[in-house]
Formats: C-alpha cells, sequence, structure tokens
C-alpha cells in the first residue's frame, strides 16, 4: 500500500495579497506622514517644538500626522510580516487592527447613545477654533472649507464669531474686521470670478433680515446635522466599506499565521 503524505505549505495566494494590501496601506501612510511633517516643517514647528503648545485650536496637520503613523507602521508590519512569513509581526499586525476596529466599533455606539453631548461638544469645538481662526494658516483654511462646505457661518450663527479677537464687536476692537465675518461666511455671487475677502466686513453691524442678503446665517452644528441625515447611507456604506477592509486584513493575516505554523508543526 502507498500512502501519500499531505505536506502544509504557506498560499502563496494568501502571502502575496497580503503583502499588496498592505504595500499599499503602508505607502499611504507615508504620504499621509510626509505632508503632515511638511506642513509643520513649513510653519517653523519642528525647529521649535514648543510652538505646538502655543496653538490654541485644533491643527488640522496633527490628522495627517497621527493618521499617517498608525498606516505606516500597521502597512510596515504587514509588509514585512507577510513577506518574510513572521507571525510576530503578522499578530502584531491583526491585533493592533483589530484593536483600530473595536475603538471604531465603540466610538459608534457611543456617538449614538450620547448624541446629545456628542453635539454639545462639536459646538464647543467650533467655538474654541473660531478663537483661534487666526492663529493657524491650517485651521483657518479648514474652517473656510467647512463653512463654504455647509453654507454655513459659526456654529450656531455669525454671532458666534464674537468670540474671536479680531472679530469680535467691543468697542475697543481696534481691528479692521471688527463686526464682520470671514469671507467664507458671505454669500457667493456667481458672476464673481475673484473671491472677495473683504465682503464680511461691518456686517454683523447690520440688522438680521439685511444681513441675510450678504451672509449665511445658519450654525455649522446644524447644518452639518443636516448634511448627515441627507447623507446617511453614503456616510454608513463607507464606515461599512472601512470595517470591511479592516476585517479583510485581519482574516488574511490570521489565515497567514495559521499556515505558517502548520509548515512548522511538520518540520
Amino acid at each position: 500500500l502507498h500512502y501519500k503524505t499531505v505536506r502544509a505549505e504557506v498560499s502563496c495566494c494568501v502571502k502575496y495579497f497580503l503583502f499588496g494590501f498592505n504595500i499599499l496601506f503602508w505607502l499611504l501612510g507615508a504620504a499621509f506622514l510626509g505632508i503632515g511633517l511638511w506642513a509643520w516643517a513649513e510653519k517653523g514647528v519642528l525647529s521649535n517644538l514648543s510652538a505646538i503648545t502655543d496653538l490654541g485650536g485644533f491643527d488640522p496637520v496633527w490628522l495627517f500626522i497621527v493618521v499617517g503613523g498608525v498606516m505606516f507602521i500597521l502597512g510596515f508590519a504587514g509588509c514585512i510580516g507577510a513577506l518574510r512569513e513572521n507571525t510576530t509581526l503578522l499578530k502584531f499586525f491583526s491585533v493592533f487592527l483589530g484593536l483600530i476596529f473595536f475603538l471604531e466599533l465603540t466610538a459608534g455606539i457611543l456617538a449614538f447613545v450620547f448624541k446629545d453631548w456628542i453635539k454639545d461638544q462639536l459646538n464647543f469645538f467650533i467655538n474654541n477654533n473660531v478663537k483661534a481662526y487666526r492663529d493657524d494658516i491650517d485651521l483657518q483654511n479648514l474652517i473656510d472649507f467647512a463653512q463654504e462646505y455647509w453654507s454655513c457661518c459659526g456654529a450656531h450663527g455669525p454671532d458666534d464669531w464674537n468670540l474671536n479677537m479680531y472679530f469680535n464687536c467691543t468697542e475697543l476692537n481696534p481691528s479692521r474686521e471688527r463686526c464682520g465675518v470671514p469671507f467664507s461666511c458671505c454669500v457667493k455671487d456667481p458672476a464673481e470670478d475673484v473671491i472677495n475677502t473683504q465682503c464680511g466686513y461691518d456686517v454683523r453691524l447690520q440688522g438680521e433680515l439685511d444681513r441675510q442678503k450678504y451672509i449665511l446665517t445658519k450654525g455649522c452644528v446644524g447644518q452639518f446635522e443636516k448634511w448627515l441625515q441627507d447623507n446617511l447611507i453614503i456616510v454608513a456604506g463607507i464606515f461599512v466599506g472601512i470595517a470591511l477592509l479592516q476585517i479583510f486584513g485581519i482574516c488574511l493575516a490570521q489565515n497567514l499565521v495559521s499556515d505558517v505554523k502548520a509548515v512548522k508543526a511538520n518540520w
């Protein structure tokens, strides 16, 4: 009688698919990290690290650095782990990815349960960044983009710009922007090819009805909520897509770990 010995082997398909999956992940992380560090260097933060604590509001560059750093580390661990069939790196990759997935899931559940608290925090976040509008160019661009995209002005309305030292309406304010709003609050004229950055000057000296002709009067918190409701399927689809990618990555890594262990068991 002849018995055929079944030899365990590492699946080349899983190995190189996981490698390709992670090389893209790693390169994207490196790009995000590079953009973040470049932006910091442009602002002189890298040459003066104490400048980090001087920022009054949220610095969008942090988002690039943190997300890029995490993606870079995970992508690197997944690439090398798959290529070298290193179970330690593969386990690190799958456990860390699983932890991120769990944190995202927890955040989603908490956001649904504590909707009012999240709304208050969003209001606080926007107002805090309104105060720091002129302190950081990246923050300024982010606020202008948000106000233009969601057709809003301030957290709850244009008067929130009183929180900013340049736009507040106090008589002691020497700024030319006193009682005004940023240009991103202005109602856009389709005929204008060049942005009028002074369109919001003195506009809050006028009455409520007169303001509506020149500036957007709805707050960004309400407009953001409306946008979420209108685009709920798209937003949910994006989150589900990201979650499925993470689960797929974890399954590939665990499958490869099992193959490697099976091969080692036969030695």
